[in-house]
């Protein structure tokens, strides 16, 4: 019998179809990540030994390369992940998590262990009872923007990326390299070079996970997994400015009126008109942080006939009125 592994290289490569398809999900997800800025705060290791158990603190996005050993996780649906060697994780919601060897329950508060150990010469963590080892680096990060809530909303608490999935290769050692030294030499400029790293790592992350979860995903994300909804999808991000209508939407689709919106909304978790109102008004809120803008001609741009419906859409949406976005801008940092 053939193997899979045994077959020529066009068993694996994508068709074309599905190339479209996931060239479609990364430009969608460069759109969105040009709106969202990422704020990388700290790298570290972190070398730990059985029994080991940590608790990360609610707050801050964390990832975690394994350069040696592995660790335990929980999911949103409650599943233990087997975290390997050579894989990556990433903690994008800040909602605290429970890290260990999977066996030991005493969890260390991991911001206490940062308090302690952490020097100016070095950013590492030690931790267990002399045990089979697990070696990491790890990072905190924020997304630093107003149109983060629906942007995150999308992304599940724990991203795992295997080494297995091939998706690491070439690029997670060359990063995890640069990081390690950040961590254990802290040279002048080391906190611009660590939030560029976190950066690319974050960015790569999620393409890396846009790629492996092949539709499987909640919200706007895992919506490009299907071909249809991916076309409407991709009208909205191509004529944001569009007045669209959910006819519009279907025929873009190939689907009945009320077949699309069922069927969209299912998916994305809102409705067509709503979701392209959100992502109308997420490129306003870029909009009005340029140096001379106006509300009304922000308001005209975005297809808004009134100021007035402009102002209450954006404020409803953001908690702050449109000429405070810059101020708020400045909060964000």
């Amino acid at each position: 019998m053939m193997h899979d592994h045994d077959r020529g290289p066009e068993l694996h490569a994508p068709s074309s179809k599905t190339q479209g398809m996931l060239a479609s999900r990364v430009d969608l997800l460069s759109q969105i990540l040009a709106m969202v800025s990422l704020h990388g705060e700290i790298v570290f290791t972190a070398e730990l030994s059985q029994p080991w158990a940590l608790r990360v603190p609610p707050g801050a996005a964390y990832f975690l390369i394994v350069l040696e050993g592995g660790l335990t996780i929980a999911n949103d649906q409650g599943r233990v992940l087997q975290v390997a060697t050579g894989d990556l994780i990433m903690l994008p919601r800040g909602v605290g998590h429970g890290l260990s060897d999977g066996q030991c329950t005493t969890e260390a508060d991991l911001a206490t262990l940062m308090a302690e150990q952490f020097t100016a010469e070095q950013l590492n963590v030690s931790h267990g009872g002399g045990g089979a080892p697990t070696r990491l680096i790890a990072g905190a990060f924020h997304f630093a923007s107003a149109a983060v809530p629906w942007v995150v909303s999308a992304l599940p608490s724990v991203i795992h990326i295997p080494k297995a999935s091939g998706e690491t290769t070439g690029w997670a050692e060359g990063l995890g390299y640069f990081m390690m030294k950040e961590a254990r030499e802290v040279y002048p400029g080391a906190s611009i070079m660590i939030s560029r790293l976190i950066d690319v790592l974050v960015i790569r992350i999620l393409r890396s996970w846009v790629r492996i979860e092949q539709g499987g995903s909640v919200g706007w994300l895992g919506a490009l997994g299907d071909p249809r909804i991916s076309r409407a999808l991709k009208a909205i991000h191509d004529e944001p400015y569009r007045r669209w209508t959910v006819l519009d939407l279907a025929k873009v689709a190939g689907l009945s009126r009320s077949g699309f919106a069922a069927r969209f909304t299912a998916l994305v978790k809102e409705a067509p008109l709503a979701y392209h109102s959100r992502w109308r008004l997420t490129l306003a809120l870029s909009l009005m942080r340029q140096p001379d803008a106006k509300v009304g001609s922000v308001a005209r741009q975005v297809g808004y006939d009134s100021e007035a419906a402009f102002s209450r859409a954006f404020k409803a949406q953001f908690g702050f009125a449109p000429m405070n976005a810059k101020s708020a801008m400045v909060q964000d940092r």
